[in-house]
């Protein structure tokens, strides 16, 4: 009766545990949006990069995935976060070990015969011990929870690696197709100025036009030649930058269509805050909450005494032949109760700092959702205006055309100088380069929309991601949050 009420009380206590339960906190965000929860989800959820209809973009991100370094150093610190929970786990269990020796010992003849003893004694031992921590004030069970959060913290960085490798070499791309759509116009513009330049030093050498007008004409020229070198050195940096995210060395990089035949896609003017909230930058913020609010129980546990049982059984003999006899038999049992009186406030300092810990993540949850909230309507709006500006740069181009060619007749005509032709051609020379640079805008936008919003193509991509050939041959154990988090809701409790 008196070890059915000890073991009542064991398990009581076992059900409790010393430090604050986690609660969501509570979050200022948006309720009104215009479009539905389920159509939002819908927009964030799909592979996006697949929209702008460029198989070669397609190709370069899925071997990004694949094999980019950071990637899978991300994922070796996951393992390293599993394996930390399985060793917090294994404390709610019994360790046993084990223990084989032997001894030969010899002391002094004189010794030995005033002893009455033989001089030589010779001993063999084979145990097995036992030593089990009862978690009766949730000191384990607290920092198995902190345990948990860390590794789905963990996951989380992985999952906030893989969105901005998408997001890098997509914006990469989109840059990189822009740079090459300046560069032929550079191209054009300085190999049509070259063949103006040597038509005026003809009409320079029959004394046609002065050495001044010469000047001016070279100088345009000039102009465009050195434009050409520098968006190449951009595009050989550029492709560096992209080989780099692949995991390649520095090289070339494929072409798939030029930024003017790339898709422009749809998105949303709002988003929900539960989307949002999918982020895996704010879920891993939250995880840290979670794994700090927990690290408070491990600090107030430090309080309370440690129980501990202990056992040992096994063999003890002086006579190998004998060894695993009955009368060999050894063993004990026990129990320690262990506790600190006086730590010159030691204890208290550590609850403390788990509490200003625990604030310190509270503040950057709160925080990572107020930058992302911010994140998707910067890029929300600079897509916006992008589109706009976009249409007024094709506009002034048109325009800047229409000047050009006026301008060339009334030169043809003899109504002006040449002077005219040159500013029209610089003009316009600017606004195309100038459009590009807009068309990049508005993909980049996009891309920072998709970014922001986080969502389930982070999910996607993590999948491919998972496709890796590693040299052991075995791909890397990437857990599952949701299956963590079932697996962590049945704690063993301490019999």
């Amino acid at each position: 009766m008196k070890i059915l009420s000890t073991t009542l009380i064991v398990l009581i206590l076992g059900a409790c545990a010393v430090g604050p339960d986690y609660e969501k906190p509570e979050l200022n965000t948006p309720e009104a949006y215009r479009f539905t929860d389920e159509q939002a989800s819908d927009v964030v959820n799909t592979q996006w990069w697949t929209q702008f209809d460029d198989a070669v973009l397609d190709e370069l991100i899925d071997e990004a995935l694949r094999a980019n370094l950071d990637v899978r150093t991300a994922a070796a610190r996951v393992e390293q976060f599993a394996a930390r929970l399985n060793i917090t786990r294994s404390e709610f269990f019994p360790q046993v070990g084990y223990g084989v020796a032997g001894d030969r010992q010899g002391i002094s003849r004189d010794k030995a015969d005033y002893l009455g003893v033989d001089s030589i004694t010779t001993s063999y031992e084979a145990t097995i011990n036992v030593g089990w921590e009862l978690d009766v004030w949730g000191r384990i069970r607290r920092a198995s929870e902190a345990s948990r959060a860390q590794l789905l913290a963990a996951e989380e960085s992985r999952r906030t690696v893989i969105l901005s490798l998408v997001s890098s070499v997509a914006t990469s791309y989109v840059s990189l197709r822009r740079l090459d759509s300046q560069l032929e116009i550079a191209i054009r513009t300085r190999d049509l100025r070259k063949e103006s330049l040597r038509l005026f030093e003809l009409q320079f050498s029959g004394g046609v036009i002065s050495q001044l007008q010469l000047s001016q004409i070279q100088s345009e020229y000039e102009l465009a030649v050195g434009a050409v070198p520098v968006i190449e050195r951009d595009i050989a940096i550029l492709e560096n930058l992209i080989s780099a995210l692949l995991g390649r060395n520095p090289g070339p990089i494929p072409r798939g269509k030029s930024i003017d035949k790339l898709t422009l896609a749809q998105v949303p003017a709002g988003v929900p805050s539960d989307v949002l909230l999918r982020r895996p930058d704010i879920r891993r913020s939250e995880q840290l909450l979670i794994s700090n609010n927990a690290l408070i129980g491990v600090a107030r546990a430090a309080y309370f005494p440690r129980i501990s049982l202990t056992g040992l059984a096994g063999f003890v003999s002086g006579d190998l032949d004998a060894w695993f006899d009955s009368d060999s038999v050894a063993w004990a049992a026990g129990g320690a109760l262990s506790g600190s009186i006086f730590t010159g406030g030691a204890l208290s300092g550590g609850v403390k700092q788990a509490e200003a810990l625990q604030q310190q993540s509270l503040f950057a949850y709160q925080q990572s959702i107020i930058t992302a909230l911010q994140e998707v309507e910067d890029a929300l709006i600079s897509t916006q205006k992008a589109r706009e500006k976009l249409l007024s740069d094709g506009r002034r181009v048109e325009a800047l055309k229409e000047y050009a060619r006026m301008a060339r007749l009334r030169y043809d005509n003899g109504f002006t100088s040449y002077i005219e032709v040159l500013d029209s051609e610089r003009s316009l020379f600017a606004a195309k380069l100038t459009f590009v640079d807009t068309q990049k805008d508005i993909y980049v936008g996009l891309i920072n929309t998709y970014k922001a919003m986080g969502g389930g193509w982070v999910v996607l991509a993590e999948q491919k991601a998972n496709e890796v050939d590693f040299p052991s041959g075995e791909d890397t154990y990437i857990p599952d949050p949701e299956a963590a988090a079932t697996y962590s809701e049945a704690e063993p409790v301490n019999r």
